[in-house]
Parts: C-alpha cells; sequence; structure tokens
C-alpha cells in the first residue's frame, strides 16, 4: 500500500514538474532546417506547392477555396486532419503556409525557400515559426520531439521524392 502512494506520488510530482516547466517555456518558437537537394528549382517547388502523394506520412490532401482564400486540407496517417491556408506562393523559390485551424494545441507558419545551385540541384530552407498553446506539449515539443522533427522528415521525404528516377517512374 505504502509502495502504492509513493508510486502515485511521485507520479504526481513528475507531471506538476512538467507542466511548470511547460509554462515557463516561450510559447512561440523559430526553427529552421537546410538540405541541398539533387533536383532543379521549378521540380522541387511543383513537389512542395502540388499534390503531396509522395508523402508517407498522409492518407489524404485536397486544396480548395475558401472565401477567396486557397487552402490545402491534410490528413495523416493516424486521422489527423489539419487545414492550412497558402499565405504565399512565389514559384519556384517560396511558398508559405500557415495553420488555419484555431482549435489545435499548436499553430503557426512553415516557409519554403529553394534557392538555385545549378541546372540540377537547389537548397532548400523550412522555416517554422510555431506556436504551442497547452504547457505540458511545449514541454514535450522541446524536450522530447524536439522543435525540428517534422522538418526533417519532410526533408527527407521531399529529397527522395525529387531523385532522378523516382521523377522518371512517376512519369510513366
Amino acid at each position: 500500500m505504502k509502495i502504492g502512494l509513493f508510486i502515485l506520488a511521485v507520479l504526481a510530482v513528475a507531471i506538476l514538474v512538467i507542466v511548470a516547466i511547460g509554462a515557463l517555456l516561450p510559447k512561440k518558437h523559430a526553427a529552421t532546417r537546410t538540405v541541398i537537394i539533387q533536383a532543379p528549382p521549378v521540380q522541387v517547388f511543383r513537389l512542395i506547392s502540388g499534390p503531396q502523394d509522395w508523402r508517407s506520412d498522409l492518407k489524404e490532401y485536397k486544396f480548395f477555396d475558401e472565401g477567396g482564400r486557397h487552402m490545402v486540407r491534410e490528413t495523416d496517417t493516424h486521422e489527423q486532419t489539419i487545414t492550412y491556408e497558402i499565405l504565399q506562393s512565389q514559384p519556384p523559390v517560396m511558398l508559405k503556409r500557415t495553420i488555419a485551424d484555431k482549435n489545435l494545441a499548436f499553430g503557426g507558419s512553415w516557409t519554403w525557400t529553394i534557392r538555385p545551385l545549378s541546372e540540377a540541384a537547389c537548397e532548400v530552407t523550412i522555416t517554422e515559426d510555431g506556436e504551442v498553446y497547452n504547457p505540458v506539449f511545449r514541454f514535450v515539443s522541446r524536450f522530447i520531439m524536439g522543435y525540428t522533427k517534422s522538418i526533417d522528415n519532410y526533408l527527407a521525404m521531399l529529397a527522395a521524392a525529387a531523385k532522378p528516377n523516382r521523377a522518371v517512374a512517376a512519369s510513366r
């Protein structure tokens, strides 16, 4: 009985510490990652701004207009749906979109910048200007997941999708 109460007390203290630390962390953060992709900027921009059928983390991806705004709705493989608004699009060098859903525990935007290096390569930078509203999620995103995990995963999938033999296979 005493051991059970002790374990319960330790768990309660751990949760309080996590909430307290999360509450002390800033709601806003910025994270940036850059990779070199062996593909022309036009092709990379098309992958970023077009259908996301090359992403293994998505089940569904839909473009639509709402009140004159260009929107994208993504449903991931865990059935979480997020709606984004495309704020800026400057092919083939920049795309910016923000989370349009206001009922999530997080928000913010991603900006993709594409810098040509040659006719067959470019540098892609993703900058996340994020907000995490819930203190527990702030703790998890800062100390457990890291702010760049989603960016790193996305860039790895983008680099794989841009490979020349994949582009040839996809066009058949």
